[in-house]
Formats: structure tokens, C-alpha cells, sequence
């Protein structure tokens, strides 16, 4: 898949443009183009796929899933991508500059958050369809770009909470670790874990609403070093990006005491850490949530399907599924490929055969 993904882009890139559509005009459907999705409308565009970073494995998984999914419909004649390279003012000029280009359509990992709400509305106002994912640039559907498609993160919560309230009935210590502080993933987690277990026989301990780990392994490392430190007894170790974990757990071992359970998001680095390790640490159980790669298909389904003329999707927001239990062994036990890469994630759509060609 990864050699199609990469020969789709170039044949894309090397056609012509297509003729130029308003954000509006895929209101319209026209008759369906035999053999593809019914989102895949009749008039032909050019998308470009932005992403605000796009140097860690997660985003080159995630940027091949929405070129695989561009390549499902042959209406799109033209596909482009940027990476901003984590530096805003980039991601802005990437954005201008495929509009004044003629880009028809536009998929945008806006990493900036707020930042990049101009440069979407200006866009939108331009008449380019404009599908802004997974982190949310403020500003409202239909009147900033033409539809922001998120993450569930609040079901993500919920699920985690089920999870836990089911393998411990009587209450538990929980630490929570998410990113930056004040994100808006790990608040729209934490809710969703309190309408299953909000009750004070679950105590959430550490920093509120969460210990921030800006995702990186190394702080992660120093804030379970220091939560170990403070607190004797740790029954569940929630964490919202699963495989930034790994070089942190062993602190356990080291300070004498089993891993304690785990509820997070799926990584293949972290499936084999706990096969590895399960054994002896009694209780080291694990339940993870897909960590989303193919959010970017949902986006991208939607922005060929209102710029092409195609049937939208029913839904702007990517729900994860719960992906491995160690209990219950539903819908899948922990998985792991250890001939393959750390760096790859099982849960996504694409084989991890491709996504390990992607990481050469």
C-alpha cells in the first residue's frame, strides 16, 4: 500500500489542477463515479493536505492514511502537501499559498490552535472548501471553514472510565498524564472518565485535571518519577498518547512495585513493552483506545465529498475505537510486532507492513 500511496501522489500532483469549485458548490451532487465512494462527487478538484508538523512517525502514518484516502477517488486530479514544520507563521504561508495556486480544497492539521483561524476563514471566504481536524482552531462551522472534524476525545474518556469502574468496583488511585497544560484533549477526557467514575471512591491524584507531559517521553519520565516519589499506591495509570510511556514504566521496577494498570492509546512500542513485561508484574493489566491516524480520512471524505459533489459524511467527528484488553481479550487482546517498528500503530487502517515501509 505504501509504494501505491506514493505512486497515487506523484500521478496526482502530475495532472492538472481541475476547475476551480466555491465552497459551496459541492451542495449539489451529481451522478456518482462508477466504482468509487459515494462521497467521491463528479467534478474534478485539486486537494492539498496541510499539516502543521509532519515530522514524527504518528504524522507520516497519518499524512499516507489521507493520501491513500485521496487516491480512492478519481475526481481528485491534483493532491499537494505541506508541512509546516512547527512554525506557525509557515503553516499560515502553506495555506495562502495553495489558495492562490486555485487549490479547491483544503484538509488542515492546525496545530497552532487559535492561530490559524485567519488563514482558515480567509481561505474559506475565498471560496476554497476548508476541513480543518483534530485540534479544534475555534471559530464555527459554515462561517470559519466549512467543517471542523474532531476527535471524540470526551468517548475516549468514557471508555477508559468503563474500563476501569469494571476491573476495579471499589474505588482506585488514578494518575492521569496528557499533554500541554491546559489542552483541551485531556479536559474533554477527564469528563468523560468522571460520568462513569466520578464518585470519591476514585480518586484522581497529582496535579489537576492532569499531570502535563507536552507528549514528550523525557517529561513524561521525570513527572512518573516524581508521582512514584509522592504517592505509595498508583492503581491506574491513564495516559492519552500510550507509546511516550515506555521509558518511563521501568521507575516501578526500579522503586520495588508491579506497574500498576494501564488505559491509554495504542502503539506497537507499547504492546511489546507489555508483553515483555507483563509476566512479572502482576499487576500490569492494559486497555488502550485507537490512537487515531485515520481521523485524516474522515476529513478527508468530507472535503472531496463537498468539493467534488459527493454524498457527505454522516458524522464530522472521529469516534476511536477500543482497540486491545488484556482482561477480556475484546475486541482484541494486546497485540505486538516485534519484527516490525516501535514507531507504528496497529490500530490504523493501513498495514503495519506499509506503515514500516513509510519509516525507512
Amino acid at each position: 500500500m505504501a509504494a501505491v500511496v506514493g505512486v497515487a501522489a506523484i500521478a496526482l500532483t502530475a495532472c492538472s489542477s481541475g476547475a476551480p469549485s466555491s465552497n459551496g458548490g459541492g451542495s449539489e451532487t451529481g451522478a456518482p463515479v462508477a466504482g468509487a465512494p459515494d462521497w467521491c462527487g463528479p467534478n474534478e478538484i485539486t486537494l492539498g493536505l496541510l499539516d502543521g508538523f509532519g515530522g514524527n512517525s504518528w504524522r507520516k502514518i497519518t499524512t499516507a492514511a489521507g493520501a491513500d484516502e485521496v487516491a480512492k477517488c478519481p475526481s481528485v486530479t491534483g493532491y499537494e502537501y505541506a508541512d509546516g514544520q512547527g512554525d506557525t507563521q509557515k503553516s499560515i504561508a502553506d495555506i495562502q499559498g495553495m489558495v492562490a495556486k486555485g487549490v479547491n480544497a483544503l484538509v488542515v492539521f492546525p496545530d497552532a490552535g487559535e492561530a490559524m483561524l485567519p488563514a482558515l476563514r480567509s481561505a474559506f471566504q475565498a471560496g476554497v472548501v476548508t476541513v480543518p481536524y483534530r485540534v479544534n482552531p475555534g471559530g464555527k462551522d459554515g462561517v470559519d471553514y466549512d467543517a471542523w472534524i474532531g476527535a471524540d476525545f470526551t468517548t475516549d474518556g468514557k471508555n477508559w472510565g468503563d474500563w476501569i469502574k469494571t476491573n476495579f468496583p471499589d474505588g482506585a488511585n488514578i494518575l492521569f498524564l496528557s499533554g500541554p497544560k491546559g489542552n483541551s484533549q485531556g479536559e474533554d477526557e477527564l469528563a468523560g472518565m468522571k460520568t462513569v467514575i466520578g464518585d470519591d471512591s476514585y480518586k484522581f491524584i497529582g496535579e489537576q485535571p492532569f499531570e502535563p507531559t507536552n507528549w514528550d517521553p523525557a517529561v513524561t519520565q521525570q513527572v512518573l518519577t516524581s508521582a512514584i516519589a509522592k504517592n505509595p499506591q498508583i492503581d491506574v495509570i491513564v495516559s492519552d498518547f500510550g507509546p511516550s510511556l515506555v521509558g518511563a514504566l521501568p521507575e516501578f521496577t526500579k522503586s520495588g512495585r508491579s506497574i500498576p494498570a494501564l488505559v491509554t492509546s495504542d502503539g506497537n512500542v507499547l504492546g511489546c513493552f507489555w508483553k515483555d513485561n507483563e509476566a512479572a508484574n502482576p499487576d500490569f493489566k492494559m486497555m488502550t483506545v485507537a490512537t487515531g491516524n485515520d481521523n485524516v480520512r474522515l476529513a478527508v471524505q468530507y472535503a472531496v465529498a463537498k468539493a467534488t459533489g459527493g454524498t457527505l459524511p454522516d458524522t464530522t467527528t472521529f469516534d476511536a475505537p477500543v482497540f486491545e484488553d488484556s482482561v477480556s481479550g475484546t475486541p482484541n487482546p494486546v497485540e505486538c510486532r516485534d519484527d516490525l517498528p516501535g514507531d507504528i500503530f496497529l490500530s490504523a487502517e493501513m498495514s503495519p507492513e506499509d506503515q514500516a515501509a513509510l519509516l525507512k
